[in-house]
């Protein structure tokens, strides 16, 4: 059996990135290159990787089971690059939930790269669903997310609290008073995030446990978009005490009292092969948390498809 670094990397990048274009496009090789990459290795390995459908690749069941393999062979190599193995470097990919990059991942990563001055941070900032979603298919190195979430194949690490407000603009109606019952809440109208945000998740939560409901909702996806359309009287929101900090100070936001339970937890998420990545290791002991510990997994029935 004849197997070149090149072949697996485009493999890993092809799985990881979704698209054939696109990890062509990474490894610096044209289509076609990346293309016979991919088929040098299947004849060499004796079995398919990908499944061709017409114009998009589907990765197969033997393909998901060697992944994680092929992920830590390139770990290692990438480790043969620093004298005794004793580094901590290269390209971090970190996906984060809104609030946590927005206000969290700076300060936070600061501090890492002052320790580790070698590592390079990629940050992706999408929902917890999305973040989720980039961890199972390798795109990311470690997920920060801020929803409740279960995975049968990641490991979601307890990280720190959080809490959610319920607020409104200083010209509001019920600015004054200062409190919500849970009856008037389906009197107002709500500017709250996105499904498959953390912060949706768990306004919707709490509001089930006290059987309110909310009848007129305008969902967005950016939190800065929520905060002005709350301060032009647009509705009430439901955002982190760290997005809203600012503006309560200033006045220009006002708390409401309601009984609904917001706070919550933020986690770190990690793939399972995590136990091999240096890197990752690193952070997660630069965040005191302990160390990932290997997941028994198993193949996956269902394909995702690939596009070329």
């Amino acid at each position: 059996m004849s197997l070149s670094l090149r072949q697996l990397r485009i493999f890993e990048a092809t799985a990881r990135l979704g698209r054939l274009t696109a990890a062509a496009d990474e490894q610096a090789l044209s289509q076609s290159a990346a293309s016979q990459a991919l088929k040098e290795l299947e004849v060499s390995l004796g079995y398919r990787l990908f499944s061709r459908n017409s114009r998009e690749l589907v990765i197969t069941e033997m393909g998901r089971d060697i992944l994680p393999r092929v992920r830590d062979i390139l770990i290692n190599v990438e480790r043969l690059n620093t004298p005794r193995g004793g580094g901590i470097s290269g390209s971090f990919r970190v996906a984060a939930s809104v609030t946590i990059a927005s206000y969290l991942f700076a300060p936070l990563m600061a501090d890492f790269i002052r320790q580790y001055p070698q590592v390079e941070p990629d940050l992706q900032i999408a929902n917890t669903r999305q973040v989720i979603a980039g961890l199972e298919k390798g795109q990311a190195h470690i997920g920060l997310i801020e929803g409740p979430a279960s995975h049968s194949q990641l490991q979601i690490i307890p990280w720190r609290s959080d809490e959610l407000l319920v607020f409104c603009s200083q010209t509001h109606p019920l600015a004054q008073a200062g409190h919500l019952s849970v009856e008037q809440m389906s009197q107002q109208r709500w500017i709250l995030r996105e499904q498959g945000s953390g912060t949706r998740e768990v306004f919707d939560r709490a509001l089930q446990q006290v059987n309110g409901n909310v009848a007129m909702v305008m969902a967005l996806n950016r939190q800065e978009a929520i905060k002005q359309s709350v301060k032009a009287g647009l509705g009430i929101g439901c955002l982190s005490r760290l997005a809203v900090a600012e503006e309560l100070r200033r006045g220009e936001l006002v708390v409401l009292q309601t009984p609904l339970q917001l706070s919550r937890q933020l986690s770190v998420v990690v793939p399972s092969d995590t136990c091999s990545n240096p890197l990752v290791q690193a952070f997660l002991h630069f965040l005191q948390l302990p160390e990932a510990a290997p997941l028994q997994t198993h193949p996956v029935a269902s394909s995702a498809p690939i596009s070329r």
